[in-house]
């Protein structure tokens, strides 16, 4: 259950799939790989969403697929005999949670209330659907269940979009979004998978939010590190800011008291998630440096060195 959870975060967005014809399943399910989001939760309100998470689990090893709008313990019982990997419901029905919980399917309930948090809490849930997000009161209400409940986590659904879900998803109750905006039914019934391609990577990059955050210099001893912050001090008026291992100027320059990695130095880029980004990069062959790793008071990861330099500097990922 906590892999599948963990996946659902590493990618940060859920599909919200309907399909009218399982002949529609595996196009899209290779459309959302190559955009960057392999995973589907395909709503059971069509008559083709059994047969479609068959196809899909069955011809996509690559894709977590999952059940979406179940409603019924038959539904369960159902999705989990085609392959789903997980279980997401609009209410909180105790009958499908507990179906869901003894043959070990994970199962995201949906719940907008104090009562329906703690019957999730009471059935040992950490990992809610809110729904519907922006229609029951959105951000705001989230963090106000977090005070009481700061054990849970939640995943926003309905209503939220391309415009809002970087407000939810830098909110650290929230383990991921799902929404429909990349796979409109309008554009799996013309067939345009190449657009639900690149609305899929517009959304990852949105997602990541990756953003220029400073320039790291090495230098080869402390005086020099010094000399060279104040003079770009001097020319640009940034305030010097001397540090441990290194001095700042402004914000944007660190120049370093003695050589790190990368040949020339650093590029610090920030994300909304370093874990996030971390399995993005996963996804392109690229590793990070273990060693380099940092984390927060939570536990969270807040910054790494990818295992790879451009233009002679390496690259450090910083949570913003």
């Amino acid at each position: 259950m906590r892999e599948v959870l963990k996946k659902i975060a590493d990618v940060g967005i859920v599909p919200v799939v309907k399909l009218d014809s399982p002949d529609q399943a595996v196009p899209l399910g290779k459309a959302l790989i190559a955009g960057g989001l392999p995973i589907a939760e395909v709503t059971f309100r069509t008559g083709a969403a059994e047969e479609s998470i068959k196809k899909l689990c069955a011809e996509l090893p690559g894709l977590l697929v999952g059940a979406g709008t179940v409603t019924t313990v038959d539904q369960v019982k159902r999705a989990a005999t085609a392959g789903a990997k997980f279980i997401v419901s609009p209410g909180f029905n105790p009958s499908v949670v507990k179906c869901c919980l003894d043959d070990g399917l994970p199962v995201t309930p949906g719940v907008n209330s104090p009562s329906q948090i703690e019957q999730g809490i009471e059935m040992g849930l950490s990992v809610l659907k809110f729904f519907p997000a922006e229609q029951s009161g959105g951000l705001e209400l989230l963090k106000a269940f977090a005070g009481p409940y700061g054990g849970v986590k939640y995943i926003p659904t309905g209503g939220v979009s391309a415009k809002n879900m970087v407000e939810y998803l830098s909110y650290d109750k929230v383990l991921a979004v799902g929404g429909s905006w990349m796979v409109k039914p309008e554009l799996i019934s013309a067939g345009k998978y190449d657009e639900v391609t690149r609305l899929c990577r517009e959304a990852v990059m949105v997602s990541l939010g990756f953003e220029l955050r400073h320039l790291g210099v090495n230098e080869p001893d402390e005086s020099t590190s010094l000399s060279d912050a104040q003079k770009m001090g001097e020319l640009f008026g940034f305030a010097l800011k001397p540090g441990n291992s290194s001095n700042f100027a402004g914000t944007g320059f660190e120049f370093m008291k003695k050589p790190f990695l990368g040949k020339n130095g650093h590029i610090a880029l920030g994300t909304l998630s370093v874990e996030r980004a971390v399995a993005y990069f996963a996804g392109k062959g690229v590793a990070t440096r273990p060693e380099t790793e940092k984390k927060d008071a939570s536990g969270s990861l807040s910054a790494v060195y990818l295992n790879v330099e451009i233009g002679g500097f390496a690259l450090h990922l910083v949570k913003k």
